[in-house]
């Protein structure tokens, strides 16, 4: 099927195209021509105002579920809530059932693709079944085609097994990814500590229990001289502490989630379990640093933490739901209202160029007779996210059920 994009401008500094209003006729997966003025008998025209075009947008962490809690999400579901939301390269957490910690499992997800202009990454598991004793067959997985590895949702606590894992994956330049949880400070919490988890009665995580985290972390990967990349940092140290690393030549990369960008633990005052996230909604202070990190470049992508949970999941009593929040459909809206200040090329770069780069996937430009999928961003598209238009299996967003303002997808 052809589609003409009328009037868009194209966002991708390796393009020559880069930054000029011009009309795209897209073909088959492939980009047919560019010119100030297409016409073309196609029957599919899009024409958004003050839209942008870019290369398709690149998601470092997110759970497809598959194997094991199909009933949450599948491979199939998730892509299609990826393309939905502008995503067409997606890196999905092992933390499935079984753990994907070995090559048969990383090449029973990566034979699950159903488009080859979309595609699911790996994550292999750093240790075994993710508990944090032994290491798995990391040398294994990476050449099934594992993209980086991680525990996931279960971030290592062990130092001395962290110190193995990073030394490990030298060998092939490969990359730990760690969620920035220190889970003996977190434990019995239930959200941010401050004056909110004092006021409505619920256990509190202090931010110490995961900038001392990030801090352990860093001192690791200096000794090790490895490669870690830190994913969902939401605290004002946690940027200090990674902005100092880096000057220091450390090889650390990190990544925000959108909810992290958007909400506060204001957002927890009706209990709603929606909010439960980990780590937890911080405050006002924290949510600025974060916003600050994304323009100085301390922040380098955006990860969606996309973890979707069916109704029985969230619907009980806020002590007992599962943490995390359906969020790659609604991305796009979710950040244009957090930090509308931040410059398009800006969210480029942390969409895809920084995540194509830091983990070694192609660089392509957007001009003519390119195969490749491409993102539109819509900024000023209303569209309503209910449970007839999501492609997700989830049903825990906030979001879900209202009408939004700011559209990013995939033409594939």
């Amino acid at each position: 099927m052809s589609v003409l994009i009328k009037k868009v401008t194209i966002l991708d500094p390796t393009s020559p195209f880069h930054e000029k209003k011009v009309d795209v006729l897209y073909h088959n997966g492939s980009i047919q021509q560019i010119a100030k003025n297409i016409t073309t008998t196609s029957k599919h025209i899009i024409a958004e105002p003050n839209a942008y075009l870019s290369n398709a947008w690149v998601d470092i962490m997110a759970d497809y579920c598959d194997p094991g809690y199909e009933y949450k999400e599948t491979i199939n579901t998730g892509l299609k809530a990826a393309v939905n939301g502008g995503f067409a390269h997606v890196f999905v957490v092992p933390n499935t059932a079984p753990i994907i910690s070995n090559k048969t499992l990383v090449e029973y997800v990566l034979n699950q693709i159903p488009s080859k202009n979309s595609k699911v990454y790996v994550l292999g598991a750093v240790t075994k079944n993710c508990e944090g004793k032994e290491l798995a067959e990391m040398m294994d997985m990476h050449h099934a085609g594992a993209i980086a590895f991680t525990d996931g949702w279960k971030p290592i606590q062990n130092p001395q097994v962290l110190l193995k894992a990073l030394e490990y994956v030298k060998a092939f330049n490969g990359i730990i990814v760690q969620l920035p949880i220190n889970e003996a400070l977190s434990k019995g919490g239930l959200m941010n500590e401050g004056i909110n988890s004092v006021q409505w009665g619920m256990p509190g995580i202090p931010n110490m229990a995961e900038h001392l985290q990030v801090q352990r972390d860093l001192e690791i990967l200096k000794y090790t001289k490895s490669r870690l990349h830190i994913s969902g940092i939401t605290t004002q140290e946690s940027v200090q502490l990674i902005k100092a690393a880096k000057k220091e030549g450390l090889q650390v990369t990190c990544s925000v989630t959108p909810y992290h960008l958007l909400y506060t633990d204001d957002a927890l005052s009706t209990y709603n379990s929606n909010y439960k996230v980990a780590p937890p909604l911080r405050s006002e202070k924290d949510r600025k640093a974060l916003i600050k990190a994304l323009s100085d470049g301390t922040i380098d992508c955006i990860a969606t933490h996309h973890r979707p949970h069916e109704w029985d999941a969230k619907a009980k009593e806020f002590e007992y739901t599962e943490t995390g929040m359906m969020v790659q459909e609604t991305t796009w809206a979710m950040l244009q209202k957090a930090a509308p200040m931040v410059e398009m090329t800006t969210w480029i770069s942390l969409l895809v160029t920084n995540p194509k780069k830091i983990f070694g996937l192609s660089q392509t430009s957007i001009t003519e007779g390119a195969n490749i999928p491409i993102t539109l961003i819509a900024p000023e598209k209303t569209f309503s996210f209910t449970n007839k238009t999501k492609a997700s299996k989830g049903i825990n967003s906030p979001l879900l059920n209202q009408t939004l303002t700011g559209q990013a997808f995939c033409i594939l």
